[in-house]
Formats: C-alpha cells, sequence, structure tokens
C-alpha cells in the first residue's frame, strides 16, 4: 500500500494500469507497433498524457528490446533509415501542428485517413510501385508529423508497409527497431525538459516485469499466423483504434 501511495494510484487503477501494459505488449509481441495505440487511450482515463507519455516510451523501448532475439535477422535496415530520416522531418512540424489546431480535429483527420486505407486494404488495396525510397521518407515525415500530436506514428508506417505488400516478419521487425530509436530520442528529450521523474520511474518497475509475458504470447500468435492472418489481424487492429480515435474527437 505504501508503493501505492508513492506512485499516487488506487490499488484498482493499478491493475487497470498492469492490464493494459500487458494487452499492450501483446499487441507489440504480434505487431511490432501499437504499443502506444493500445495504451495512451486506455491510460488516460486514469492519467494525464503529461505523465502518460513518459512512462510509455520507456517501456514501449523495454518491450522492443525484448523482441530483440526474435527481429534481428528480419530488420531491413534501410526501410528504417529512410522512415527515421522522414520521421526526424515531420516531428517538430507536428509539435508546431499541436500549438495551432486542436487534438480533436487532429485525431479525426488520422482516424478517418486510417479508416478509409485499412478498409481499402481489407478488399485487397496493394500497390508494389510505391515501394522506394522517397516513398518511406514521405511516409516518415507523415509518421513524424503525427507523432508529434498524437504519438500515433505506428499507424500510417503500418499502412504503408502493408500497401507495398512487405513480408509480415520484415514489418513487424522494422517497426519494432523503428520505434526503438524514436522512443529513445523522445524519452531523452523527455528527461531534459524535465517531463521524466522520480515518481514516473516508480510507476514503470513492476509494470517492466509484466511485458516480457505480452511479448512472448503476442510473438507466439505472431508465429502461428499465415500472412494473410496477420494482415487481417493489424487491419482489424487499425480499424478498431481509428473508431476510438473517432470517439474521443467528438467527445
Amino acid at each position: 500500500m505504501e508503493y501505492l501511495e508513492v506512485i499516487n494510484l488506487t490499488i484498482i487503477q493499478f491493475i487497470f494500469f498492469c492490464l493494459v501494459i500487458l494487452l499492450a505488449s501483446f499487441v507489440r509481441g504480434f505487431s511490432g507497433f501499437g504499443f502506444s495505440a493500445s495504451s495512451v487511450s486506455l491510460l488516460s482515463f486514469i492519467l494525464p498524457p503529461k505523465e502518460i507519455v513518459p512512462i510509455i516510451l520507456l517501456l514501449e523501448i523495454i518491450a522492443s528490446f525484448f523482441m530483440i532475439p526474435s527481429i534481428w535477422k528480419k530488420i531491413n535496415w534501410k526501410f528504417v533509415f529512410y522512415l527515421l530520416l522522414g520521421v526526424s522531418v515531420g516531428t517538430p512540424f507536428g509539435v508546431k501542428l499541436l500549438s495551432i489546431l486542436k487534438p480533436n480535429i487532429m485525431h479525426l483527420i488520422i482516424s478517418v485517413t486510417v479508416l478509409i486505407f485499412a478498409s481499402l486494404l481489407l478488399k485487397g488495396y496493394v500497390n508494389k510501385k510505391l515501394n522506394h525510397n522517397l516513398s518511406k521518407f514521405f511516409v516518415g515525415t507523415i509518421a513524424g508529423t503525427v507523432n508529434g500530436f498524437g504519438t500515433l506514428a505506428g499507424l500510417p508506417i503500418a499502412l504503408y508497409l502493408l500497401i507495398i505488400a512487405a513480408e509480415p516478419a520484415v514489418i513487424r521487425a522494422s517497426l519494432a527497431a523503428l520505434f526503438f530509436f524514436t522512443d529513445l530520442y523522445a524519452l531523452v528529450l523527455s528527461y531534459f525538459s524535465n517531463i521524466l521523474d522520480i515518481k514516473i520511474l516508480y510507476r514503470s518497475v513492476p509494470l517492466i516485469f509484466i511485458i516480457p509475458l505480452g511479448v512472448f504470447l503476442g510473438t507466439k500468435l505472431f508465429n502461428e499466423s499465415s500472412r494473410e492472418n496477420y494482415k487481417k489481424y493489424v487491419l482489424y487492429f487499425l480499424i478498431i483504434v481509428s473508431i476510438f480515435g473517432l470517439f474521443r474527437a467528438f467527445y
């Protein structure tokens, strides 16, 4: 109980926190992305975003670390490089948009766009001609912009990789590697912005031990899934996140 007083959570809130992180770790273990999309919105019911984001960044890095043994040989470093380049350009623009536009407008734009493309992909839409470096940089820039105001960079990148029909193992590995670097960069910025404090670290400690279980279960499902099932599950996840985003935009 003393620990709960230090982190300023009730026992019910703490259990909810643990379950959300288990779900987010499972999603990350299966798809290679989705940790933030699965957790930030749910955790906003019990904590303000300023306290949630640094915790999620730290836990995402740990989740990526636990995935390294199973993804290392599948990472497409060329993908990662051009996407990272785009993310670095787009993120400051996204932060600027955050100060100009209302968050609900941005959530509406993201959610509608993802919903449309996810629905098209379910119907079999593929465009391998977009598999070139300029497209990767462009998508990375969009992802960085989205990340600047909504920590949802994984959504446009996952859509892009599905549109060009990349192999599921490559999608999963490359996304996990990409977000390891972007999250590490953002965590360092959080530290120097005095957002990362001791209470956040205390809250993170027990959650670290939940992540391996979620990643293990997600990886197990991935290994048992066919290419088509992987694509279908990821698209359903994107649609659910988009619908939830539409709800947030209006309420």
